[in-house]
């Protein structure tokens, strides 16, 4: 049996700027996991996962499940990674033996709060799928696979940051210039130390679920008009970006204003639903700073000390939300 494990992601600073070739620093962290397993069998077949369930105990529960998880739940990704793992093989002239396998998935990432649970799930999968067929895919390339499986597959709007970093396994400086992308085939990625980050935390809220395609569909369309607001947004989050790297390369972890300033420029190009907008409002007034880790539903922010953190957790209890320290590997 072969098992290969993704984590969840969280976005620093500079996100959602990595789909418009801007720059971001990210990490995932190990509080929480995807994991899928593959073991030979007579024919191909795909177990389904708890979020692919067709029984429930009453419609409440129902609506609760659609909420948390979508309509769509995990097999339709891991599928989607089986076909672009072969076509990926059969155009880069990689032979694979023709044997059979049962391929399962779990997860307890939360979903839909912007964490890049979908994209775990598919990392796992191609790590899972490359051990059982003996084939080497770079950090890079397996990024960009990921990201076709979502984008060509299943037409999910997506960038790159997410997957960069779950392909790693550890926190990554990610400048996605468009020259250099289109001399690579990939943007330039520089994996660092845990060490040089400050202290931070991540909160969540599940009934602030919402898929990431909601925010990345509408920017994208946007963007490609070239709407002067989300193109200077874009240049100001790979700006605040590389200031946060700066500061850490020399030592500085005072980065929380400028993390602040990242969902503040959000919220002038983008819809943010109230419960988002009080979730980090809570965390500000204890002095935190708070920011999206992703597409709304989860926030990160950084904080001073161990009253500071106690604050957060009280403030943010009132607010329904799940407070963590995120393990970073």
């Amino acid at each position: 049996m072969i098992t290969a494990t993704a984590f969840p992601r969280a976005a620093l600073i500079g996100n959602p700027s990595d789909g418009y070739f801007g720059k971001t620093i990210a990490f995932v962290f190990t509080n929480f996991k995807a994991e899928v397993t593959i073991e030979p069998s007579a024919q191909l077949e795909i177990i389904p996962g708890e979020r692919d369930k067709l029984v429930y105990e009453n419609v409440p529960a129902f609506v609760k499940s659609i909420r948390l998880d979508g309509y769509y739940g995990g097999i339709r990704l891991i599928k989607a990674t089986i076909r672009k793992f072969h076509d990926y093989c059969e155009l880069h002239k990689k032979k694979i033996h023709r044997n059979n396998f049962t391929i399962r998935y779990t997860t307890d990432i939360p979903g839909r709060l912007g964490l890049a649970g979908s994209s775990a799930i598919i990392t796992a999968a191609m790590k899972a799928l490359m051990q059982f067929y003996k084939v080497r895919i770079t950090n890079p390339v397996l990024a960009n696979l990921v990201l076709a499986v979502e984008k060509e597959e299943l037409h999910i709007g997506a960038g790159l940051q997410d997957r960069v970093t779950q392909a790693f396994g550890c926190p990554v400086f990610m400048n996605f210039d468009r020259k250099f992308m289109e001399a690579k085939g990939h943007g330039e990625y520089l994996p660092f130390d845990k060490k040089i980050l400050p202290q931070l935390y991540i909160a969540y809220r599940e009934n602030l679920s919402e898929g990431s395609e909601v925010t990345h569909n509408n920017l994208a369309e946007r963007y490609a008009r070239k709407e002067a607001a989300v193109v200077e947004a874009v240049a100001q989050w790979q700006h605040l970006t590389e200031q946060v790297w700066e500061k850490l390369q020399r030592g500085d972890k005072n980065i929380g204003m400028l993390l602040n300033r990242n969902f503040d420029i959000r919220r002038t190009v983008c819809e943010i639903s109230k419960g988002n907008i009080e979730l980090v409002e809570a965390g500000r007034t204890t002095g935190a700073s708070a920011k999206f880790t992703g597409s709304g539903g989860a926030i990160i922010g950084t904080f001073e000390n161990q009253q500071m953190l106690e604050n957060l957790k009280a403030v943010l209890k009132k607010k329904n939300a799940t407070l963590i320290i995120p393990q970073i590997p």
